[in-house]
This record gives C-alpha cells, sequence and structure tokens, in this order.
C-alpha cells in the first residue's frame, strides 16, 4: 500500500468520522431514543460513541479476520506486507486523529486527559506502522481490543437512558462487557508478550531498530497498564453493584412491618 493510498484512507477515514458525529449519530438517535432531550454535553458525547462504536465494530472484524487468515501477515509478523492491515491501521488512524480534535474542541463536554493520553500512543503507534511499513500484523493483532468498546459504550447510553442497574439489558451487558474486556485486552497480554520473547534478538527484529523496537513495545505497555486498570476498576464497580442487588434483594423479601405489635 503506497503513501498516497494511505494518506487517502487515513482522511476518508477522518471525514466519515466526522459526518457521523455532526450528521448521522444525531439524525439516527433522534429517531431511536429520546436523544433531543438530552443535554448539549451529553449530546456530544453521544455522538462520539456512537462514531466510537461504528469504528470498534469495523476495525475489530478486520482485525479478526487478519489475525486468523491473512497469510501474509501471519507469515512474517514483523515484515509481512498486508494490503488489509495497513488499511485497517489507517481507518483507525483517520478516527482517532478526528476523536482527539473532537476532545479538544468539546473538551468540557468530554475531555478526559486519560483517553488523551490512550489517543496519542494509539496514534503513534499506527502512524510508526504506516510510516515504516511494518509490524502491521502486532498493530491489527493490538486492534483486537477494539471488539470490547461497543459494549462499553452500550453501558454508558443505558446510564444516560437511566436503566435500572437491576434491569436484564443493564446486567446482560454488563456481562458480555466485563468477559469481552478480559478476552481481548487482558487474556492475551501472555500471548502478546510471548510473541515478543519468539522475534527478539532474531534478525528480522534487529533490522527494525532500535527507536521502532523501543516505541513499539514502550506503547504496548502503556496501553496494557491502563487496560488492566480498567479491568480492575471494572470488577470493583461489579463487586459494588452485586452488593447493592443483594441488599435491594434481602429489602424485598423482608416482611413488612406490622404496626399492631407496637
Amino acid at each position: 500500500m503506497d503513501t498516497v493510498s494511505e494518506l487517502g484512507t487515513v482522511f476518508a477515514s477522518f471525514l466519515i468520522c466526522q459526518v457521523l458525529f455532526h450528521f448521522v449519530s444525531s439524525w439516527f438517535s433522534a429517531k431511536v431514543s429520546c436523544f433531543n432531550d438530552l443535554s448539549l454535553e451529553k449530546k456530544i458525547d453521544w455522538n462520539s460513541r456512537v462514531v466510537s462504536t461504528c469504528h470498534s465494530l469495523v476495525v475489530g472484524v478486520f482485525s479478526l479476520y487478519i489475525f486468523f487468515f491473512d497469510e501474509a501477515a501471519i507469515a512474517d509478523p514483523l515484515w509481512g506486507d498486508s494490503l488489509l492491515g495497513n488499511v485497517n491501521i489507517a481507518i483507525t488512524t483517520g478516527y482517532l486523529i478526528s476523536d482527539l480534535l473532537l476532545l479538544i474542541l468539546y473538551w468540557r463536554a468530554i475531555g478526559d486527559i486519560v483517553y488523551a493520553v490512550h489517543h496519542c500512543t494509539v496514534l503513534y503507534a499506527c502512524c510508526l506502522v504506516l510510516k515504516e511499513g511494518i509490524l502491521a500484523y502486532i498493530g491489527n493483532f493490538r486492534l483486537i481490543a477494539e471488539l470490547s468498546t461497543p459494549f462499553v459504550n452500550q453501558l454508558w447510553f443505558f446510564k444516560t437512558l437511566k436503566y435500572s442497574k437491576s434491569s436484564k439489558a443493564y446486567i446482560i451487558n454488563g456481562v458480555l462487557m466485563t468477559v469481552m474486556f478480559f478476552i481481548v485486552r487482558i487474556a492475551v497480554i501472555p500471548n502478546f508478550y510471548y510473541l515478543i520473547y519468539r522475534v527478539y534478538a532474531t534478525k528480522a527484529y534487529i533490522r527494525i531498530g532500535l527507536l521502532t523496537q523501543y516505541s513499539w513495545v514502550g506503547s504496548c505497555i502503556v496501553l496494557d497498564v491502563m487496560n488492566v486498570i480498567w479491568m480492575i476498576k471494572m470488577t470493583m464497580g461489579w463487586v459494588h453493584l452485586s452488593q447493592l442487588l443483594i441488599l435491594q434483594e434481602k429489602a424485598t423479601r423482608s416482611p413488612p412491618h406490622n404496626r399492631e405489635f407496637d
């Protein structure tokens, strides 16, 4: 994939994300929910999450396909020239630039320093892949993590729409979110670093150069630390919710107070 094609894909992704945010999301959301009743800040956050969900579904599915079936990428994880892999990285690059721009423009509504650091780290890694023409398989392996994002966003939608935490929809989505987050962001960590161990000090690895080696591994460490912290917070949230549900269940089963015996 040449530079012109990569830049074209990045720009197209950026443009589509902006159109989704400013036009499509508001129109569609108003048709299927009480979107028009939300505050301006909530509308901005809502639209941002709609774009995030669309992006995660596209790149997540592509990443899974590349991981299992892209022969060029699988045969050489470091230098394999994968057309679909580069396209997927370019799509993510355009989305990240778009979302960072929105974070800056609407900082009061959706600004978050943790997400800004996360986006900048991933953006740096994506630019490294596209610029150097290497690590397409590794980059797409990391993008499998995006498959947990739709469930995270859906949880926010439920909260915004004031769904009860004890409702079936809320609980089912929460369980799926936690399981998916663990599978695609935490459980894959040992496999990823084992892959690094296998290629470490090989000729293909040395050819990458020290700067790229440190950038690749360093950015992945930052992301994994953040994922572990989010997983811990998610688990603590489930423990707290379980305690609340147990207390509610006990309160429901408790016999009513009989005033005749006062």
